[in-house]
């Protein structure tokens, strides 16, 4: 009984599981076989017994089951089956009791196979029964009937059949829902209480929803009526009391006839886009099979400057070049005769006397009865190629010894590029094809260990990702990249590299290559780096300087500069802004170099008027670095001018509220404060480390930023990893 050649092209589209109940060895052994090549994750048991235990300990989607076992038989086999799983049961039996296959299928069994010589095919019934309700999750049945027993019936034998059913009970109640739902097909009661169903039908029908399928269902079996609702353009007719198992096949029919429509329109909507593409793409034309023009799209038109209603009607002599030879067109009207496509560049005559090229490529259309109905000609323009060849060849007269010349010149210049510059090319997919010696030499790699490999072979590992995905999205959609990277040499040294990348496109505008021209720029961005870190040092050494006027240690500052940094990261602002505000934060007190010793020396609490000198700080500090134009002075001038603002309005020197204050003030505050209440001072102790923490709980919202302080306190043990690791 083996069907294994009749599944050698039958491919499960997913891996359900099966368990087969089956006491005959043979069969049971047959259809795991035949389902197990099909890819069905497949179990066997013999008997009841082994089939409880089986569906007590494991899920599966299918049980394949034998009507009569050693142990059970019959009804009640099925519904102890259907207590103890969810699978969906296909039924196996050599009885053929119309009641009784009738009675199971109104009990929710998905299928009733007999056991015939017929069951090599019936094993495979079983594949297509399953792969038929697998695709039926997308498709929706709406039921429209006044009895809600009926809907109730109806939604069990379908949803066995995993369709989605809508239900309503009058017709206004379908209407809407078929405007606002997605439906496949109607099931449509004759007797509705605000409507007839005739009517509803003829609406429907008459609507934009036409298409889907109706069947009718009706106590009254009228011939009259039948043959109204067919006329109308139901899909079938169903007398009430239905047999369960015909009102499935004509629903599975109903849907898989719309399921052809929905795929029709589909092709069609592909084949107008298809057809648009090349209408936008190309320069077409269409004939009759004798060659008189029916159709020309506005290409056409624009190239060979005639209109429309001058084409249509003629033949493509209206636009034959003299220069064109007849011998070719008679090859081109042998081939078209023979049915088979033309190809050709021809040069053809405009209307205003001048000329162009076209690549030509001529189908013939061949109806089902084998004649060919029309020829549908695709172009496209050449003309530019073909007057750049008329050039070199008519009015440059190019000889060899002209030729030669031309390319020695070429090659200088080939030469001179690529003593210049750092050269590579690549394929499509980065693959390097080709590297100057330039690379070579800065690299660190020979030629052999390059070529074939991608440009990540000198990556770095400290270089961005983003760059990369930049850079690709840019040139694959033809357009020149520039930027900087950072490469890592074989031995591990970094270079970097100013970069322009070109695509390298072929006469058809498509990307071929990518030539990849570089600068070493490793010395000046080595002298830019060492500035900026010169400037970072100048900054704190300033900042130490101003902070050892009030007798304070210079690791003040680059406590604060450190908790700044790890606070701004904290808070998402980011790893350039945060090293920004680590370079800018140890000048926040700059502005004390303008404060008296007098004051800023002082060991007790400072005088109301004393105090008032004092706040001059940040607008002093303010005033020394405003007018600088580097990105970190900037940033100092911003931090020691905002730093002593507050969050509730309180604070100097401009009395800012909330989001007034700039974030580097509002971090570098909350830094400041923290590392001044945790360090001895000439005017008082350090405090403990429980009366910081409930300060800071108690000027939330007050003094500083609410979030800024939930985050600190959330990372507290952070910032006293960095007191404990610089420590005065």
């Amino acid at each position: 009984m083996s069907v294994s050649l009749n599944v050698k092209n039958i491919i499960s589209t997913q891996l359900y599981k099966i368990l087969i109940v089956e006491d005959s060895e043979f069969i049971n052994n047959a259809i795991n076989k035949t389902l197990s090549e099909l890819r069905y994750l497949c179990e066997q048991a013999f008997d009841y017994a082994g089939a409880s235990y089986k569906l007590e300990n494991n899920l599966y989607d299918f049980v394949v089951l034998d009507l009569n076992l050693p142990d059970a038989y019959g009804d009640e086999l099925v519904f102890n089956v259907m207590r103890l799983t969810k699978a969906k049961i296909i039924i196996l039996t050599a009885e053929t009791d119309v009641q009784s296959r009738e009675n199971f299928f109104k009990n929710g069994v998905l299928d009733y196979i007999v056991k015939d010589k017929h069951f090599n095919t019936s094993i495979l019934s079983i594949h297509h029964t399953i792969q038929g309700i697998a695709q039926n999750d997308t498709m929706s049945v709406l039921v429209i009937d006044d009895s809600k027993p009926i809907r109730r019936h109806i939604e069990k034998i379908l949803t066995v059949r995993n369709y989605n059913v809508l239900s309503a009970e009058n017709a206004q109640e379908g209407l809407d829902l078929v405007q606002s739902s997605d439906v496949n097909m109607i099931i449509l009661d004759m007797e509705l209480p605000d409507k007839h169903g005739l009517d509803l039908l003829r609406e429907l029908k008459n609507g934009e929803h036409n298409k889907i399928p109706v069947i009718i269902i009706s106590g009254i079996n009228d011939p009259e009526m039948v043959r109204a609702t067919l006329k109308l353009g139901s899909s079938d007719f169903i007398k009430k009391p239905f047999n369960v198992e015909e009102f499935v096949l004509k629903v599975d029919q109903a849907i898989a006839l719309n399921k052809r429509d929905i795929e029709i329109l589909c092709k069609q909507q592909l084949f107008n886009e298809y057809k648009d593409a090349v209408d936008r793409s190309s320069i077409v034309s269409k004939t009759d099979s004798r060659g008189v023009i029916t159709f020309v799209n506005e290409r056409f038109c624009e190239l060979s400057g005639y209109t429309k209603e001058e084409l249509v009607g003629k033949s493509h002599n209206i636009v034959r070049h003299p220069d064109m030879p007849s011998l070719a067109f008679e090859e081109m009207w042998k081939t078209l005769q023979e049915k088979k496509p033309w190809f050709g560049k021809v040069k053809n005559r405009k209307k205003d006397g001048g000329h162009y090229w076209v690549n030509t490529v001529i189908n013939p259309i061949v109806s089902y009865d084998g004649s060919v109905s029309e020829y549908i000609g695709i172009r496209t323009d050449i003309t530019d190629l073909e007057n750049i060849k008329e050039e070199l060849e008519t009015n440059l007269d190019i000889s060899k010894k002209n030729f030669s010349e031309a390319y020695k010149i070429s090659q200088e210049y080939q030469k001179a590029i690529d003593e210049s510059n750092i050269l590579s090319r690549t394929d499509t997919k980065g693959i390097i094809t080709y590297v100057n010696e330039q690379f070579v030499t800065i690299s660190g790699y020979s030629k052999e260990e390059l070529i074939g490999k991608t440009h990540s072979i000198v990556r770095h590992p400290s270089s961005p990702e983003s760059i990369y995905k930049g850079m690709w999205k840019t040139i694959k959609s033809a357009k020149t990249w520039h930027g900087q990277f950072k490469n890592r040499a074989k031995d591990g040294t970094a270079y970097f590299v100013d970069s322009t990348i070109v695509p390298i496109l072929d006469e058809n505008e498509k990307v071929v290559e990518y030539l990849a021209i570089r600068h070493d720029v490793t010395n000046l961005v080595t002298f830019h780096q060492e500035m900026e870190d010169t400037q970072k040092e100048v900054i704190h050494r300033i900042g130490e300087v101003g902070e050892t006027r009030s007798k304070e240690t210079g690791y003040h500052v680059k406590r604060v500069a450190e908790y700044s940094r790890v606070l701004a990261l904290l808070c998402g602002l980011g790893k350039k802004n945060a090293d920004l505000i680590y370079a800018a934060s140890p000048m926040h007190d700059i502005g004390k170099v303008g404060i008296a010793d007098s004051i800023l020396k002082k060991p007790g609490k400072l005088e109301k008027d004393e105090f008032e000198i004092m706040k001059e700080h940040a607008l002093i500090g303010y005033n020394i670095l405003k007018d600088s134009k580097r990105p970190i002075l900037k940033a100092a001038a911003i931090v020691a001018y905002r730093h002593h603002e507050k969050w509730d309005g309180s604070g100097y020197p401009n009395a800012l509220k909330g989001e007034e204050i700039h974030i580097f003030g509002r971090i570098t505050a909350i830094a400041d404060v923290f590392d001044a209440l945790g360090s001895d001072r000439v005017y008082k102790k350090a405090w403990e480390l429980e009366k910081i923490i409930t300060l800071f709980e108690e000027e939330k919202g007050k003094h500083f930023d609410p979030s800024l302080v939930d985050i600190f306190l959330k990372n507290l043990d952070k910032f006293l990893t960095i007191r404990n690791k610089f420590k005065d």
